[in-house]
C-alpha cells in the first residue's frame, strides 16, 4: 500500500468547468415543445389515471397494515413517487396561456377533481386518503378490461375452430368465454340471448367431442357446430365493437371527458 501511494499518477484530472455540464432529463423531453390545451389535457388526464391508482395501492397497504394491528406507516417510495406525479402535471400547467392556473383550479374546471377525487386530495393535503364514496373511474379498467377480453376471446375461438387440426380445447375455450359474459349479465340484451344459446349447446358440444380411448383421432366438431360457433363469436365482435350504450355506462364520465377536452 505503501508503494502504491508514493506512486505518481498516470493522469491529472482536469479542472471542472461548468459549461461542460450535462443535465440528464428521464421523464422530460430534451427539446423544448409548446403542447396545445387539448394536448395538455390528455397529459394532465393520464397522469391523474397513474397518480389515482398509485394512491388506492398505498391506501390498499395501509389497510393491510391496520388488518395486522400495525400502525399504517406510508411508504417513502410512495411519496416520493406522489410528488413526482404532482410536480409533472405542474409542469404541463405552464404550456398553457397566461396566466397559468393554479392545479387545484385547473382540476375543478376540467371536471377531474370528480373524476379522481383522491388525486385532489393529495394535492391539496399530500395524504393517500380512501373515499367514503366509490369515485366514478374505479372501475373504469376493469370494465374496459372485459370488454376487451370479450373481444379477444371470441376473435381467438373463431381463429382456433376454422384453423386447428384438433378441437380439443374448445369447449374450454367456450367456458372461458361464458364467463366473461356472466360480467355482462343483464346489461345487454344482445349478449344474454347469446349467453343464453351457449347454455343450451354447451353439454351437446362438450359431448360431440369426446373421442374412445386409446384411439389417436384428434376430436373435430361436426360442421354445423362449427357454424354455431363462427355465428356466436361474430355477433359477439360485432356487438363489442360497436360499443353500444348498454356496455359502456361504466365508461360514460371517462368518454364523456375525452370528448370535450379543451
Amino acid at each position: 500500500m505503501a508503494a502504491v501511494g508514493r506512486t505518481e499518477p498516470l493522469r491529472e484530472p482536469c479542472t471542472y468547468q461548468r459549461r461542460f455540464r450535462v443535465d440528464v432529463n428521464i421523464k422530460k423531453s430534451l427539446q423544448p415543445i409548446q403542447l396545445s390545451s387539448e394536448q395538455v389535457a390528455v397529459e394532465i388526464w393520464s397522469l391523474c389515471f397513474q397518480l389515482d391508482l398509485l394512491i388506492r395501492a398505498e391506501v390498499h397497504q395501509l389497510q393491510e397494515q391496520l388488518r395486522e394491528d400495525k400502525s399504517p406507516i406510508e411508504s417513502e417510495s410512495f411519496h416520493i413517487r406522489g410528488v413526482d406525479y404532482v410536480e409533472r402535471i405542474k409542469q404541463y400547467l405552464e404550456h398553457l396561456p397566461d396566466p397559468v392556473p393554479q392545479l387545484e383550479d385547473y382540476l375543478d374546471s376540467q371536471g377531474l377533481s370528480t373524476l379522481f377525487p383522491r388525486v385532489e386530495i393529495f394535492v391539496i393535503h399530500g395524504r393517500p386518503v380512501d373515499m367514503l364514496e366509490r369515485p366514478p373511474m374505479d372501475d373504469y379498467f376493469s370494465h374496459i378490461g372485459k370488454l376487451n377480453q370479450l373481444l379477444v376471446l371470441s376473435q381467438q375461438l373463431e381463429d382456433d375452430v376454422q384453423h386447428l387440426g384438433s378441437h380439443k380445447y374448445i369447449a374450454h375455450q367456450l367456458s372461458v368465454l361464458y364467463k366473461v359474459l356472466n360480467y355482462f349479465s343483464g346489461s345487454s340484451v344482445s349478449l344474454d340471448i347469446l349467453k343464453k344459446d351457449i347454455e343450451a349447446n354447451f353439454k351437446a358440444l362438450k359431448s360431440g367431442l369426446a373421442v374412445g380411448e386409446g384411439t389417436e383421432q384428434e376430436p373435430l366438431l361436426p360442421f354445423h357446430y362449427v357454424n354455431w360457433i363462427l355465428c356466436l363469436t361474430r355477433s359477439i365482435t360485432t356487438i363489442v365493437s360497436t360499443l353500444p350504450e348498454e356496455l359502456t355506462e361504466e365508461m360514460f364520465l371517462a368518454m364523456s371527458f375525452a370528448m370535450n377536452l379543451r
